[in-house]
């Protein structure tokens, strides 16, 4: 804490003509453009701002060890910063974060919102938020799903490599949960491109019969594809594939959630 502590001093010692909170955006524009391995002229580029200023910010962020400068004059991010960052990524609660956008979302869309983590082989349910209707799905937070049968685990299916996909393929046999459970490695592969084209990934009574979502995934802060988002009713309400019609609310909310993630 001693570093921020000192970073907050540094904001409040400045010029009558200028905010504290002024100066606290500058130091964050300059940080944020900085941490990446850019160089001065880069930093200076991105934020606008003047020469003299940026100058005189970065050596302030390297004084408290935010940023340090490497031989090759590029800045990146230093002991303080990556501690910070390190506490954050240990405290950080997806599901928190998840929480009030899957609230938005049923609300704009009046369906059972799910997000899920991928969990070894299957997806764990970290959300359900649900529609104003009378059903009611059979999911729970905390229970499992198999990642070849259900919306959610094959939006994160696609972004993995093929051959860790045969791999679970292998593995897991792919079992089937009802008549429409995609069971053999060819369809399940030929699904996985299909996502892969348009971004999205359906579930078409595949993990629950009479169900069908639209999923999309979520990317962490890493930009992996850990995480996933879906929007699901029963098929009664959107008969089969319609269902896509939903896929750009899935979208936008997956992307705030990571937005919200650090993305």
């Amino acid at each position: 804490m001693g570093n921020i502590a000192r970073m907050g001093e540094s904001l409040t010692r400045t010029p009558s003509t200028q905010t504290a909170t002024s100066v606290g955006e500058k130091m964050l524009d300059v940080l944020s453009a900085a941490v990446v391995g850019a160089r001065f002229a880069d930093v200076v580029a991105q934020t606008g701002l003047p020469k003299a200023t940026v100058h005189r910010i970065l050596h302030q962020l390297v004084d408290l060890d935010f940023l340090v400068r490497d031989p090759s004059d590029r800045f990146a991010a230093g002991p303080a910063m990556l501690g910070l960052a390190g506490r954050t990524l240990n405290s950080l609660d997806v599901a928190t974060v998840a929480h009030p956008v899957a609230v938005d979302l049923a609300r704009e869309v009046d369906c059972t919102i799910h997000v899920g983590a991928e969990s070894g082989e299957e997806v764990v349910y970290l959300v359900r938020q649900d529609a104003s209707k009378p059903y009611r799905m059979r999911s729970r937070v905390g229970s499992s799903m198999a990642m070849h049968s259900s919306g959610m685990g094959k939006a994160i299916l696609a972004t993995w490599p093929r051959e860790r996909v045969i791999e679970y393929a292998h593995s897991t046999g792919l079992p089937s949960r009802t008549v429409h459970t995609i069971t053999d490695l060819d369809s399940l592969l030929a699904e996985l491109d299909e996502i892969s084209r348009t971004g999205y990934a359906l579930d078409l009574g595949e993990n629950e019969g009479g169900t069908v979502c639209v999923a999309v995934g979520i990317a962490d802060t890493f930009g992996r594809v850990s995480y996933a988002l879906s929007i699901s009713t029963i098929e009664l309400e959107y008969a089969g594939r319609t269902i896509s019609e939903l896929a750009p609310h899935a979208r936008a909310a997956a992307a705030e959630i990571a937005r919200r993630l650090g993305r």
